[in-house]
């Protein structure tokens, strides 16, 4: 792959006017193209936004050129997307430049011969994002709490010792509404920092557990065992072994009577092994041993049918681990547990509030029986399965497919290829999500070219990367559990597309994936709001800035035009003129006040700015495009 920060890839093949010069105008996916796959560059020329007074208009002439020989190969006009039409989503006018005829590999740009402009360098080929999702699922390595960072896994530029490794802390946590009797203490080590915090979260982490296991069952060929992790070489692919890391973690957290903790708070500082206040659990809760439950589910269904004789064994813990939680669900189906909150008592127990609400809890009641039913074939959790699963939306809101909805379709899909599974249920779930899946705000967005830059979702939200991901993830659903073959290639190409966005095909002409230079991109996230990673940090803060950035692979949040700074902000009393000084360190524009997708500022400053709504790094948006990118490795 071309690569190097900075880099300028391969010679030009420029006009009269001698080499031609990168443009922000012609973006391209920067990584590269599947030789089978669509190719699409999207010419830019902005008309609303912070970019506004900028103008491009393209030549009628656009060449696809051999980056090593400088040979035209492709030559084509643009086409006017839309006829025309300003993007309401980015603010901008557009053109497309396809070429989608050229299937040999090699390294290559996209020229606009009349004016003299390129894209940057990109690779054709059938390996194109084999490295980039490595290091996708190396981040769930940089994030596993009480694992020790050596150079030889972390690379010299992120090493750190073991966290939360000290008296009180992972080995001897304590119930937090108890903290001073040593009879609370329970060993919890173990665990991934859940986002740019270092919390750990019961049923984000099942969630996530499941989400690796679905990359590996959808597409079991991607997976190898070279990612530089511990684990590597050791006969299992790595994103198992990843999997297992986390399937680990909750074995611990679930008591002698099934049920299982629903959090344990961390400290923090940068590095997280500095941190040294005490780590805090909170009581077990239904919502949490239920989605333990499906995990664990999940995870003997799978490890069993690997074919490894160790990870066998593992599976019939795992399976005995299932029951036990399901059981202490249905003896306990309303143990609610609010974190972070005031009117439990529990205030600076975590960050985010992990509860959920009643349909979550059944969505996770679902999920839990849809995958013992698939492991067991046992009559009691398909007869559950059978009398409930027309509460999830899919079926309340006449087959609703969405990208926040994706635990119960998930599950649904998953019920559907359990053997034994009754025929009327498989037949309702398979007809819905096809519905769903390929109606106008799904694959008809795509086919309707309602995007220009390839990523079209129902709104964008706080966590965009996310659902841009989880679009993709919806429609390649459809395929891997084989709903439609005729409506294969569509939704493959339709998912294909929001990899591209990702890889820069936006109006940013921006790679979501934080220090890529090294890895094929050369326009990407430098800094994200994190604990680690922090804003002003000597080592950490941002690529160029401080010695080392973060290191490759997170997935940044993404635009969020919700975004605003805090509201002490509009009136200076943030509680001291250093702090009032922040708001004014740095304009806000973007993020705030744009078009939805320009809504993304490649900063990591904390209060008042309040970064994290828009940079902040989460393992759910990770494993969300981990299992969407595995779609494409071959």
């Amino acid at each position: 792959m071309p690569g190097g920060q900075g880099g300028s890839g391969g010679p030009a093949a420029g006009g009269a006017g001698g080499a031609s010069a990168t443009s922000p105008y012609i973006v391209v996916d920067q990584f590269g193209y599947l030789p089978d796959g669509e190719k699409i560059a999207v010419i830019r020329d902005p008309q609303v936004g912070f970019d506004a007074a900028e103008s491009f208009t393209p030549g009628t002439s656009y060449a696809l050129v051999n980056a090593a020989s400088g040979e035209r190969v492709f030559t084509a006009p643009p086409s006017a997307w839309q006829a025309g039409a300003t993007d309401g989503s980015s603010g901008d006018k557009a053109w497309w430049f396809t070429f989608t005829s050229v299937t040999a590999p090699g390294d290559y740009y996209v020229l606009d011969v009349d004016r003299n402009a390129r894209s940057y360098p990109f690779t054709i080929g059938d390996q194109v994002y084999r490295d980039v999702l490595k290091q996708a699922v190396r981040m769930l390595f940089y994030q596993r709490a009480g694992q020790n960072k050596d150079a030889a896994h972390a690379g010299a530029g992120w090493t750190d010792g073991a966290s939360f490794a000290g008296p009180l802390q992972d080995a001897h946590c304590r119930l937090f509404s108890d903290k001073a009797n040593a009879a609370t203490e329970r060993d919890v080590h173990g665990g991934w920092f859940d986002a740019g915090d270092l919390n750990k979260y019961t049923s984000w982490t099942a969630g996530y557990v499941e989400s690796l296991l679905r990359a590996y069952v959808e597409n079991p060929t991607a997976w190898t065992d070279d990612y530089d992790i511990p684990e590597s070489g050791n006969g299992i692919p790595d994103v198992l072994d990843e999997a297992k890391w986390g399937l680990d973690y909750l074995t611990r957290l679930q008591g002698s009577d099934g049920g299982v903790l629903s959090i344990v708070g961390e400290p923090s500082a940068s590095p997280p092994s500095a941190a040294t206040g005490p780590c805090l659990y909170g009581p077990a809760s239904t919502s949490a041993t239920l989605t333990a439950a499906a995990a664990f589910a999940m995870g003997a269904r799978v490890l069993r049918a690997s074919g490894n004789a160790a990870l066998g064994t593992v599976a019939d813990d795992l399976l005995a681990r299932a029951k036990k939680a399901w059981t202490w669900a249905g003896t306990n189906p309303a143990v609610i547990f609010a974190n972070n909150d005031s009117a439990t008592g529990s205030s600076g127990l975590g960050a985010g509030n992990q509860e959920t609400d009643d349909y979550g809890r059944l969505v996770d009641k679902l999920d839990a029986a849809a995958q013992l039913f698939a492991v067991t074939a046992d009559a009691e959790y398909r007869t559950f399965f059978d009398t409930n699963y027309t509460n999830l939306h899919l079926f309340k809101y006449a087959n609703y497919v969405a990208p926040w909805d994706m635990p119960g379709q998930d599950a649904a899909l998953d019920y559907v290829d359990a053997t034994g599974a009754t025929a009327a249920t498989v037949t309702a779930i398979r007809n819905a999500y096809l519905t769903g899946a390929t109606n106008g705000d799904n694959l008809g967005a795509t086919t309707g070219n309602k995007d220009p830059y390839l990523g079209p979702v129902p709104s964008y939200t706080w966590g965009s990367s996310s659902v841009k991901s989880n679009m993709g993830n919806l429609l390649a659903a459809a395929v891997a559990h084989k709903l439609d073959a005729a409506a294969n290639a569509d939704l493959t190409r339709a998912a294909s597309r929001y990899v591209h966005h990702l890889h820069g095909t936006n109006p940013l002409s921006l790679v979501y994936l934080t220090n890529m230079y090294a890895h094929g991109a050369e326009n990407c996230v430098n800094e994200i709001f994190h604990t680690w990673f922090a804003d002003g940090s000597a080592m950490w803060d941002r690529v160029g800035k401080s010695t080392y950035g973060p290191p490759p692979g997170f997935l940044a949040g993404g635009p969020n035009p919700s975004y605003d700074w805090d509201g002490c902000c509009q009136n200076s009393s943030c509680g001291g003129t250093g702090n009032n000084a922040i708001c004014t360190s740095m304009s806000i524009s973007p993020p705030k006040g744009q078009p939805a997708e320009k809504s993304y500022k490649d900063f990591n400053t904390g209060w008042p700015l309040d970064s994290w709504s828009v940079t902040e790094p989460s393992d759910g948006y990770q494993v969300a495009y981990i299992r969407l990118l595995s779609k494409f490795v071959r």
